[in-house]
């Protein structure tokens, strides 16, 4: 059955897809963005629907906090390899010591490499802006990294800032880290060491603009980190067919496929607009295995992605 129906949808599936093969590069400039530019009125609804959901871990946004677990080790490994380890006095592994010391030994280079590269971090104090933070998981995830100083989660559904308030009220480590706001991208004022946007492209119509903004909010050295889903039939068959319509394990109407961007455009348009200016500092596949989460690889034109960008000076 499940056969016959994709067969069925697979040529009108690739014709779609070749009409929307030039949608990054086809935009054009817009001078600024607002809720009506960025984020449509049936994207909203959909997300004002699944607000009350946000915190079930066993709901409708499982998925969601699973994949932050992913989201979190590929920020902190990213940031904590921007460290110099500068002090004379610890070991600075410059060759795979591993495979030549005992394990004790590699042990305790392992731990005194790690604590200098936390110290370093945690001198620094970051701030972090989360673009699109729904309901608050990331946002509240970083605000707890020691190394972080203040995170500010936006987005224009009401309701879901109302979760994220909510939720993190219940904490009282959060006081004075994190604080929402209902606010347009453009609104925003400040620079930052860290701009987030996950899981956010793939439901706006203009993601040049989008990118434009979290560019311009970047301290210089900070780091864009970003994921979305590349425009493919593995990602409409994956995201969109089984995982929305046949298991209803994401709530059906997320996904449209004509806003899948892929990995390449990314890198294409930060080429365009900001060559020399910018570092992909990591660039990973991420897939969804049942039992064991989501996980990294390295086929990065399939499916989910995420990146780190850094902004050079």
């Amino acid at each position: 059955m499940w056969r016959s129906r994709v067969v069925s949808v697979s040529g009108a599936l690739h014709r779609h897809l070749a009409r929307n093969s030039v949608r990054f590069h086809s935009l054009k400039a817009a001078s600024s963005l607002d809720g009506s530019a960025g984020t449509s009125s049936d994207e909203l609804s959909h997300f004002k629907s699944l607000a009350p959901s946000w915190w079930d871990t066993e709901g409708s946004q499982r998925l969601l906090h699973q994949m932050n677990l992913m989201r979190m080790d590929f920020i902190q490994r990213n940031l904590r390899a921007l460290e110099t380890v500068e002090d004379a006095d610890t070991f600075i592994p410059g060759y795979n010591y591993q495979e030549f010391l005992p394990k004790s030994v590699s042990k305790i280079v392992n731990q005194e490499w790690d604590q200098k590269v936390s110290d370093l971090l945690k001198k620094k104090q970051l701030s972090v802006l989360d673009v699109g933070c729904g309901g608050g998981i990331l946002s509240e995830s970083m605000a707890r990294l020691p190394f972080v100083k203040h995170v500010r989660g936006i987005d224009l559904t009401e309701d879901c800032i109302l979760i994220a308030q909510v939720h993190a009220s219940s904490d009282p480590s959060l006081n004075g880290k994190l604080d929402y706001k209902v606010e347009s991208l453009d609104k925003v004022h400040g620079k930052f060491d860290i701009v987030g946007c996950f899981e956010m492209l793939e439901h706006v119509s203009r993601p040049d603009i989008i990118l434009e903004h979290c560019w311009n909010r970047l301290n210089q050295d900070g780091v864009l980190f970003l994921s979305t889903i590349n425009r493919g039939f593995v990602s409409w068959f994956t995201t969109i067919f089984v995982a929305e319509n046949v298991l209803g394990i994401v709530p059906r109407g997320t996904h449209q496929l004509k806003k899948f961007i892929k990995a390449q455009e990314v890198v294409e348009w930060f080429n365009k607009k900001h060559a020399k200016e910018f570092k992909i500092l990591d660039l990973k596949g991420t897939m969804f295995v049942p039992m064991n989460g989501w996980v990294e690889h390295d086929c990065t034109s399939v499916g989910n992605y995420i990146m780190a960008i850094q902004k050079l000076h």
